[in-house]
């Protein structure tokens, strides 16, 4: 599936719930410093029903959201971890492969080759100050 999207923050939320719908459990978001992931992980939380502030788990490099259907979100920001051999040393490869969880993930390069086939691929990049452009593969 390859698809784009040119949206603004208002729009960012119907974009998100698009994503959703999408059969899978792991999305990653690629983009520089500012472009926008963050924001649409927000957007996605908020339409599985996630409250209250979420930021990005920088320096924890996780972020925890149990869902009231029963399902966990696991929110990764692993612009931090400088290899997958960190990454599995903290453990975090079990939360790609559990299916009663999605993984949201920034910063996912350390994971290429070894993420599920069915992951996909979120792409965000400037358009201008106001519109962001992300590419769906």
């Amino acid at each position: 599936m390859n698809k784009m999207y040119l949206v603004d923050r208002a729009e960012m939320a119907a974009c998100a719930k698009e994503l959703l719908l999408l059969p899978v459990r792991v999305w990653t978001f690629t983009g520089t410093l500012g472009a926008g992931k963050t924001t649409l992980v927000q957007e996605m939380l908020a339409q599985l029903g996630v409250q209250g502030p979420v930021q990005s788990p920088t320096y924890t490099y996780v972020s925890v959201y149990p869902l009231l259907d029963g399902r966990t979100v696991y929110h990764f920001d692993l612009y931090r971890l400088s290899s997958y051999q960190e990454f599995i040393q903290a453990g975090f490869d079990e939360y790609l492969y559990d299916d009663n969880a999605l993984c949201f993930i920034e910063w996912p390069e350390i994971l290429k080759g070894v993420l599920p086939a069915s992951t996909v691929q979120i792409t965000l990049q400037y358009a201008s100050d106001e519109k962001r452009q992300i590419v769906v593969e």
